[in-house]
């Protein structure tokens, strides 16, 4: 895109409004996992049966996780009995803290482009930012039926 597509704005604003709303299906895979974490309990899970029931990757949900351990989300346990398990609890860890450990500031570049855009960006970090992993277990829970382990 260069400045051509826009006629007045500079380059350093369109590659803002590049990353307007970039949500990927990453952070839906990993939103899912971690739901799927919250409903195991507190002990470590090994990434395999997250992975196996999620019917992800156990390679990709790996990198995933790296990065949400990084950032506070989850810890790791080696060994026998190892696997991951929440650093925190899922009640205090929001959709958008995963969705910008994995993909960056949602809405980064919105405020260069002002309203609507900004308006919209602002709602979907709002909406993002309360709902909660433990929100979207329990959800899952409610729609199989099923009981929770852990929330």
């Amino acid at each position: 895109m260069t400045s051509a597509f826009i006629p007045g704005l500079s380059d350093p604003i369109i590659r803002l409004a590049r990353r307007l709303l970039v949500i990927t299906a990453k952070s839906a895979y990993a939103v899912r996992a971690l739901a799927e974490l919250a409903r195991r309990g507190p002990a470590p899970v090994p990434i395999g049966e997250i992975a196996a029931r999620r019917d992800i990757a156990p390679q990709f949900l790996e990198s995933l996780f790296v990065t949400l351990r990084r950032g506070g989300v989850l810890q790791s346990q080696r060994g026998v009995k190892g696997g991951y398990s929440f650093a925190r609890k899922p009640e205090t860890v929001s959709i958008l803290e995963v969705v910008e450990l994995l993909e960056g500031e949602v809405g980064a570049g919105a405020p260069a482009l002002g309203p609507p855009w900004s308006e919209i960006a602002e709602q979907v970090r709002t909406q993002l930012a309360g709902t909660t992993i433990a929100d979207v277990a329990q959800r899952e829970a409610l729609e199989a039926g099923a009981a929770m382990y852990y929330i």
